[in-house]
């Protein structure tokens, strides 16, 4: 699958970085110098643009800090038709609550940022740490996913 990352930092950059080590092409959208994940695979994934990974993917995934990510979204260019997974936390600093108002939600106001993009919000209820080595004792462990498109969700379920 080819999948574009905006937001190359610790979720996008150990989870991208996963995903290219498992055969996946995997293009990095980084703005200055890459994050430590994303020099460990150089050799196998492309950097660029928010724009260029954006066009050259089937999949997006969203991992930016949640005050960047409009930004990061408008510089992706047009995501008609793209699966834009949301992995956002709409936070205020030091946790100190939400941005969003209430009755609302993260992955609704990036819908609303990323008209026509497929947006299903997933990987924001765990630490990178977790993603960078999931392993449990107990054996398998869920991962919640939502979105309104049952083909969009479809790549989460691998």
């Amino acid at each position: 699958m080819k999948i574009g990352i905006v937001g190359s930092g610790n979720v996008g950059g150990t989870l991208g970085a996963r995903w290219a080590r498992n055969g996946h092409e995997v293009f990095f959208a980084v703005r200055g110098e890459p994050s430590a994940q994303v020099r460990e695979v150089l050799s196998i994934a492309k950097t660029g643009t928010a724009a260029e990974a954006a066009a050259a993917s089937e999949v997006i995934l969203l991992a930016t800090p949640w005050e960047a990510t409009q930004e990061a979204i408008a510089s992706a260019g047009d995501l008609t038709g793209k699966i834009l997974i949301d992995a956002t936390n709409p936070l205020l600093p030091a946790f100190a609550g939400f941005t969003t108002p209430q009755g609302s939600s993260g992955g609704e106001q990036v819908a609303q940022w990323a008209r026509g993009a497929k947006v299903v919000k997933a990987l924001n209820t765990v630490g990178f740490n977790i993603m960078a080595d999931p392993k449990f004792e107990a054996g398998t462990v869920a991962m919640f996913y939502c979105g309104d498109d049952a083909a969009a969700r479809k790549p989460l379920r691998r």
